[in-house]
């Protein structure tokens, strides 16, 4: 039986290629509090947008929009059968993004081996890392190019010859979420050929192929994910557990509105009012996710001695207005909004809204530009 976590390998071999020709792709990424679609499709060379939606999910838990859930395999099927009819989508081939709080990802050194025996120790190995038994998990792992010393320094280079070692990337998934993510798809109707983590969707469609490490932090609605990318492999990964539903949850409770209107007024109005004035609720909490994203960066900087090239804001929270602004604030290096439609043609009437929900969607269309890849 294949393994339905697909090739970790595949998965970088595709962080930034495309397919020649092929029919429709779609790309799947269930978060807690939405579904996002992006339906892709190959011509002359170019990746081409045909069709892209989102639904809330609160509704489906009978909580408010914006808020996270955790739905049953049957609820989850019957939303994504509803966003499909209602975005059109015309393909039955899917790829689906996993969450991240789902997995394990960490870079571990082992012998410089051949991959047969790698093969039989990175198990054994990876139980020093993983929590839970290694039955309970589908395993992968991917060893880092040995092309990239190009860019290490003499030093560098020495200490990694010297130390006769190779870097892989081991990747778990617990099987129990995988499970319910098949489950969803057959009752959905769907044809899946792999499943991957979100990291992996959100890396290729966010940031491009540049040399300098740079640090993508995704606001989803329960938690943000910071990543550490260098010559586009994760070389560290966090959790900090708050996220968009939080700063919604401190406009409510500090302006006496319900929750619903607070989701409305966060998402038209951002951090700077109609009235000019910034609402100090959702400062604190954002004021507390890019701390600790800058505590990790700093870290990151420190241990390895290499500066963060860029900061890429990604997920639903991102787009809210003013973030990229205040953000800017936090770190002593660039930061942007990620921009995943720019990787994709699109009619030029949609260029202004593309631009402003992009980063909703970085993982679904990172999503279905693997798919794309897949066709050869």
């Amino acid at each position: 039986m294949a393994n339905p976590l697909s090739s970790v390998l595949d998965s970088f071999s595709a962080l930034f290629s495309g397919s020649k020709s092929g029919e429709s792709v779609l790309g799947i990424d269930i978060g807690s509090s939405a579904i996002k679609v992006v339906q892709l499709r190959k011509r002359r060379g170019t990746a081409v947008l045909e069709t892209y939606g989102e639904l809330a999910l609160g509704p489906y838990s009978q909580v408010d929009i914006g808020r996270a859930t955790n739905l049953s395999a049957e609820q989850l099927s019957t939303a994504l059968t509803d966003l499909i009819r209602e975005a059109n989508v015309t393909t039955r081939s899917v790829g689906v993004a996993v969450p991240f709080s789902a997995s394990l990802i960490t870079l571990i050194q082992m012998p410089n081996l051949p991959r047969k025996q790698l093969a039989e120790m990175i198990p054994i190995e990876a139980r020093k890392y993983i929590p839970v038994p290694i039955s309970e998990v589908t395993l992968d792992w991917f060893i880092v190019p040995q092309d990239e010393s190009k860019f290490l320094s003499h030093e560098e280079k020495e200490k990694a010859q010297a130390s006769n070692k190779v870097d892989v990337l081991v990747v778990a998934i617990h099987n129990e979420v995988l499970g319910k993510y098949q489950d969803v798809m057959e009752r959905a109707g769907l044809s899946v050929s792999f499943y991957e983590i979100e990291i992996f969707s959100a890396i290729r469609a966010a940031i491009g192929q540049g040399v300098a490490p740079a640090m993508v932090i995704d606001m989803g609605a329960a938690s943000t994910k910071v990543y550490l990318v260098e010559y586009g492999v994760v070389k560290s990964s966090h959790i900090i557990n708050r996220g968009a539903q939080d700063v919604t949850f401190g406009l409510s409770k500090s302006t006496g509105i319900s929750v619903t209107k607070a989701e409305e007024l966060k998402r038209t109005e951002g951090l700077v009012r109609t009235d000019g004035q910034t609402t100090q609720s959702i400062l604190l909490t954002l004021e507390y996710i890019f701390s600790e994203a800058n505590r990790v960066l700093l870290n990151y900087q420190k241990r390895f001695n290499k500066n963060i090239g860029q900061v890429v804001l990604t997920g639903g929270g991102a787009a809210m207005k003013g973030l990229e602004e205040y953000a800017a604030r936090h770190f002593e290096t660039e930061v942007v909004l990620a921009d995943p439609f720019a990787k994709v043609e699109s009619p030029a009437f949609l260029e202004e809204v593309l631009e402003e929900v992009g980063p909703e969607f970085s993982v679904a269309v990172g999503v279905a530009l693997r798919k794309l890849h897949e066709q050869g």
